[in-house]
């Protein structure tokens, strides 16, 4: 399962059906944002993905945590979101 990554510019209804397609194959979605503008845009794209599954009767809960990501030789510090179903 790969890791879903979310930039500041990401369309939240295309974020928020790769979670939902996710969930619906793997049972369990990781996403990553760095920055206060893509961490908006992956809670607003979970808001969308809840909406999505609950058609399908799966309701889901997100644990977040910080993690450290190495981008081209630097340590930036992530927002990782793990999605499961409830």
């Amino acid at each position: 399962m790969d890791v879903i990554k979310v930039k500041a510019n990401s369309r939240t209804a295309a974020v928020a059906g790769a979670i939902a397609g996710v969930i619906r194959e793997h049972k369990k979605a990781e996403v990553q944002a760095i920055g206060a503008g893509a961490v908006n845009q992956a809670v607003k794209a979970l808001v969308l993905a809840k909406g999505y599954l609950a058609e399908d009767n799966i309701a889901i809960v997100a644990i977040p945590e910080f993690v450290d990501v190495d981008i081209e030789g630097k340590v930036r510090t992530a927002i990782k979101l793990t999605i499961e179903p409830r």
